[in-house]
Parts: structure tokens; sequence; C-alpha cells
């Protein structure tokens, strides 16, 4: 029985990687801080949370990790944790840098000293890319992140590559685009539209206020991506890795998808933070924007080239957009039953 550890298992990917791995025979381990230990409710909507055995854990904290590495020797181990969410982390930079890129670092280290011949992979992001250098962007196109959470990960991808090319270890970096599904977090925006349009249809309020609906995403399903990540740990060889779609979508169009989803017709009109989402049928506002909610320093336009993958890995997105939003406003409107 091989044996795995999650960091950042009580999240989304996490929940849906820790899943993968029990089905597929694992013992499944998690890392989780000691704030996390009441927070497993994606576990327990999967019916997993009594599968998983639980190490204190904090990427933050070299002890902590050291002794988990030192006293398990997992076969391989998988960084999810990181401080998640784009948009807090131009208030909270320190924090990013120290947590996602000083955070691998420090597992890294731990392996080589204790562990070397566990295999490590590293949750890298196209947030990485920022203000795009190339349309779409492979494993090979330049970096130019927009935010403190682009710019530690782009530490923690490249002490990723570094480790495996001085020390041959197995280590692999996943570039993932943006994946979603029913257990995203509630402060992601795709979350948030499905959230809100549940609520508008089941028992009306306020308007959904966004920010910058023309910025652009490559959205897939986070069930695919985790298999993706599983996929390159049982490569021969690591390597750097682009999961996505290849399809390029606005979050006005997400927001369309989903609203048909519950039967609401949406038109747009006015432009910039004038802009409005009505449903045709009642005109009733259902999307306003605000200046609030846009980046300081936007990304607009993300698209990622999987052919690699599919290549070598023979992996490919099963879940398109439409589908996506689908499933998710779905599942949100049904919770409120």
């Amino acid at each position: 029985m091989k044996r795995a550890f999650v960091t950042g298992i009580t999240g989304q990917d996490g929940a849906y990687l820790a899943k993968l791995l029990l089905e597929k025979g694992y013992e499944v381990h998690g890392g989780i801080r000691r704030i996390s230990h009441p927070i497993d409710e994606r576990l327990r909507k999967l019916r997993i949370e009594r599968d998983i055995i639980f190490h204190e854990f904090d990427l933050a904290e070299v002890n902590s990790i050291n002794r988990v590495i030192k006293a398990q020797r997992f076969d391989e181990v998988y960084n999810l944790a990181a401080q998640s969410f784009v948009g807090s982390s131009w208030d909270l930079p320190i924090y990013a840098g120290d947590v996602n890129g000083l955070g691998p670092a420090r597992i890294l280290d731990a392996l080589r000293s204790f562990s070397p011949d566990t295999r490590f992979y590293q949750a890298s992001t196209s947030e990485m890319y920022g203000l795009v250098q190339a349309v779409p962007q492979n494993e090979t196109t330049r970096f130019y992140p927009r935010s403190p959470y682009g710019v530690a990960k782009v530490y923690g991808h490249y002490i990723t590559v570094n480790y495996r090319e001085s020390f041959g270890m197995h280590a692999s970096s996943g570039i993932l685009f943006n994946h979603e599904s029913p257990l995203r977090g509630t402060e992601f925006v795709t979350r948030k539209i499905t959230l809100g349009l549940a609520r508008l249809a089941r028992s009306g309020g306020d308007p959904v206020v966004l920010g910058n609906l023309d910025a652009r995403r490559d959205w897939g399903f986070a069930g695919d991506y985790v298999e993706g990540m599983w996929l390159m740990l049982q490569q021969p060889q690591a390597d750097d890795y682009v999961l996505a779609t290849g399809v390029t979508t606005s979050i006005r169009d997400f927001i369309t998808f989903a609203g048909a989803e519950l039967g609401m017709q949406i038109e747009w009109s006015g432009e910039g933070v004038t802009e409005r989402g009505i449903d045709r049928a009642s005109g009733r506002t259902l999307i306003k924007v605000s200046e609030k909610f846009y980046r300081p320093a936007e990304v607009d336009l993300l698209v990622g080239d999987p052919a690699k993958a599919a290549r070598t890995l023979s992996w490919t997105s099963t879940v398109g957009v439409r589908e996506l939003a689908e499933m998710m406003v779905r599942s949100d409107y049904d919770e409120q039953i």
C-alpha cells in the first residue's frame, strides 16, 4: 500500500485528491493547521473524513514539517496548501511570500534530508503568467505575475525545479489553470456567482456584486485536475506540466451559463462600473459591478496549452465551462432546499 501526504487536504483540491488516492488504494495522510481542525466540510461531503490520518502541519513552521516528514517517510507528498485567495494577497504580502514561496522550500529541504526518495508535487498556478507574454500559455511561457500571490508562487515553482535539478529529486510542478467545483470556496468569483444566483432564484434579495466582468479565464473541473497531479508523480522522470482546457471564457459568460441553468435569461446593459445583468423576464437586476472588487493589477486573459500533459500523461479535461457552471449553480440551488 502506497502512503501519500496531502497538505491543504481540507481545501477543494485536497478533498478531491484524497478521494482519488483512497480509491486507488493509498493510505492517505493529511496536513492541517490547528485552526483548520473543524473545517472538514468538504471531506464530509465526499464521505471520506474518517478514512484520513491527520497530522498537525504548518508551512510556516519548519519544525512541524521536519517532524512529519522524518517520522512518516511517505511515498508521495502533494503540496496543495497555500495562502490561496489572490485578492487577499495584497493585504497579506509577507504571509503569502512565506507560505506560498518558502513553504515549498521547507518541505523540499525536509524531504532531501529525511526522505529523498519521496516523490513531490508542487501546486503551481496560472497566476504566475499574470500579464501574459504569449497566448496560449505553456510550460515555456515567461512568467509575469501581477499579485503577491503570483510572485510567491513563482518562487515555489522555481525552487521545485531547482531541487529537482540540484539533488535529483522526483519533484514536479503542475501549472494549473482555474479549476472549480461545488466544493470551491465561497470567496472565489465562480462560487460567489453560483451561490448568489441560487439565492436570487430561491428567495430573492440583493444583486450579486462583482468586479471586472471582462476578465477571461480558462476554467475546468477540479476533479479532472487532481488526476493530473497524481499522473505527474507516476512518471519515471519528474517534470512540469500545464493543466488546462485550452478554452477561455469571460466572467460575464460564466454568469450567463449559470443563470440559464436556473431559467434566468440575463441581458447586459451599461459598461464598466455601470454595467448590470438584468433578468429579461422580471426586469430584476441580478448582477452589479463595483470598483471595490477590481484588483490593483488586473490579469485580463489566461488560457492554457495542455498539449504536453495530453501527450505525456494522456490527460485531458472532461468537463466544459458551461457544464461546470451548470453543475455548480445546480448544487448551490439544491443545497438551499
